[in-house]
């Protein structure tokens, strides 16, 4: 959108998707997005490797989850808009939930706002997730409050629980959720909420992931595994 060259570091795309493009992959294709391949050794991580490449200094490499301090600056946009929303509609207490992969938007939206922000562990565990938390911010002051998720998730793995967590929302709310994040994210807010973790007196905001452009492909291979 911006007019910048796109390069995506990726190591592996399925041969299937390759050949019938669908979702995130083909509109980042239709976007111009130059993805590279990597053939990456077991003792060598994806970023491991990009960091060996040498990048001009025009160049900035952004890590998976968008786990860089740069990202601090729009997060801090959203914090404004949440304070901003919420001096309008007269709260003065709000919890804000919102699902973490790296955590770095629950971080540093927690770094930029006065209420409470609240997220689980969507990718690993809780000690995972502190544990990204620490690779961006020293002070544990900062640090969004983690609560557990009703049962341990493999990321990316199908959960029949999910996907009917995604119906439900959808036709309760009239929202399309993601299918990678949100389900967790709801099922563990209900449980938080059911068992205290969160006080109920507070109002919620519940952050929505986006990503539904991903959905294409995650309801087919859900419909392939239960339907």
């Amino acid at each position: 959108m911006k007019g910048l060259e796109f390069d995506y570091y990726v190591d592996h795309i399925a041969s299937f998707l390759k050949e019938n493009p669908r979702g995130n992959y083909k509109n980042a294709i239709q976007n111009g997005t130059n993805f590279i391949e990597l053939d990456i050794k077991k003792e060598k991580t994806l970023q491991e490797y990009i960091y060996e490449q040498n990048f001009q200094n025009d160049t900035l490499v952004i890590e998976e989850g968008g786990r860089i301090k740069e990202s601090e600056y729009g997060i801090a946009k959203l914090a404004d808009e949440i304070k901003g929303w919420a001096k309008e509609k007269k709260i003065e207490k709000l919890n804000i939930f919102l699902p973490s992969g790296t955590g770095t938007t629950a971080l540093f939206l927690q770094k930029n706002i006065e209420f409470d922000v609240y997220t689980c562990a969507c990718v690993g565990d809780k000690e995972y997730l502190q544990k990204q938390f620490s690779m961006l911010e020293n002070d544990e002051k900062f640090y969004p409050k983690i609560i557990d998720t009703p049962r341990k998730f493999h990321f990316g793995k199908l959960y029949k629980q999910n996907y009917d967590m995604y119906k439900e929302l959808i036709e309760q709310t009239g929202i399309e959720f993601d299918l990678l994040y949100d389900p967790i994210g709801w099922q563990s807010l209900i449980d938080g909420l059911n068992r205290n973790t969160i006080d109920k007196k507070i109002p919620i905001l519940y952050i929505h992931q986006g990503g539904i452009n991903g959905n294409e492909t995650m309801i087919d291979r859900y419909q392939r595994r239960f339907l």
